[in-house]
């Protein structure tokens, strides 16, 4: 059975990884580098489907490729969506996770709630997300992520 300390060992790492993206932004093959071994290491692109839908995209909201939440994270000259910018690239300084709720089954779970994202000035973006992880071996992997900014009228 998962447990509720892996979900958050998880995003623990999910969160240090994209703050480790940001940090390298000014040596871009390292940054590249490091964010495609993030993704290998978070996300079950490599024997799963992976149902990705990033906060900040319009025109190609899903990302069911490995080249398109790259491209989403770090964006570039190669990247496979031109609408991107390079969210892990922002820089951010900090992520923190605030679960509303954690579904945890044999080789399942599922984690939603908001994450907040820290700028170099100190604020914070409040963002909401719903994650579902898969037990591959003794790593959770993501292969599911929803991400969206909250209702505002």
């Amino acid at each position: 059975m998962i447990t509720k300390e892996q979900v958050l060992e998880a995003q623990e790492k999910w969160g240090n990884g994209v703050v480790s993206i940001g940090a390298l932004k000014e040596k871009r093959a390292e940054c590249e580098a490091f964010a495609s071994a993030f993704l290998d290491a978070r996300y079950a692109f490599d024997n799963s489907t992976v149902l990705f839908k990033p906060t900040k995209c319009e025109l190609e909201q899903f990302r069911p490729s490995k080249a398109e939440a790259l491209s989403y994270f770090v964006a570039g000259d190669n990247r496979a969506c031109n609408e991107d910018k390079g969210f892990a690239i922002q820089p951010w300084t900090k992520v923190r996770f605030e679960n509303t709720g954690i579904i945890l089954e044999e080789e399942r779970a599922i984690a939603m709630g908001n994450y907040f994202f820290t700028d170099l000035n100190g604020d914070e973006a409040k963002v909401e997300y719903t994650f579902g992880y898969q037990l591959q071996g003794d790593v959770l992997k993501i292969d599911l992520h929803h991400s969206s900014f909250p209702y505002s009228h």
